[in-house]
């Protein structure tokens, strides 16, 4: 039995001097290492066959795809909202390099909770997402051919554990 196999891939780093929490906010690309990390990923599937590829709609997750989409020119790079970010309502804001401030009082309310998140969208609704994103890819694809989505950490990190 062929196994279908859907390669699932973290965007490059961000130029983010600032130390924003950028979450879904539009504007954060790749930074230099980014681009080297992205380059490489093209490199890593320059000889493999895929038959499909998804990104999230957020511009360094597409910019770390167009590598590897440039040296299959023939595979549509299909864009899937559900493979976002999680929603996070302290995006926007700065909380220094290390997130020191993140600890400030007006921040704590945000932080209540860590298994809900009460800061965002709840675990529970980004593996709800994930999980069909994951299996439609999976099955869009011919019996042993090989997939490649581009996402985000926290998504990719909450699909893993539910597998």
């Amino acid at each position: 039995m062929e196994t279908t196999i859907v390669h699932v891939c973290r965007h490059g780093q961000v130029q983010n001097p600032d130390h924003v929490l950028y979450g879904r906010l539009p504007g954060f690309g790749l930074s230099a290492l980014g681009r080297r990390m992205a380059d490489r990923l093209g490199e890593r599937f320059a000889d493999v066959d895929l038959a499909a590829l998804r990104v999230s709609p957020l511009q360094r997750a597409q910019e770390t795809i167009a590598p590897v989409a440039a040296n299959h020119p023939d595979v549509e790079v299909v864009v899937d909202e559900r493979i976002i970010e999680a929603a996070n309502v302290l995006q926007g804001r700065s909380f220094g390099r290390f997130n020191e401030r993140l600890l400030l009082p007006r921040n704590l309310v945000h932080l209540r909770n860590p298994f809900r998140p009460s800061w965002g969208e709840p675990y529970t609704q980004v593996v709800a997402r994930m999980r069909p994103a994951i299996a439609d890819l999976a099955a869009s694809v011919p019996t042993g051919s090989q997939a490649l989505m581009v996402s985000h950490q926290l998504p990719i990190y909450l699909a893993r554990l539910d597998a």
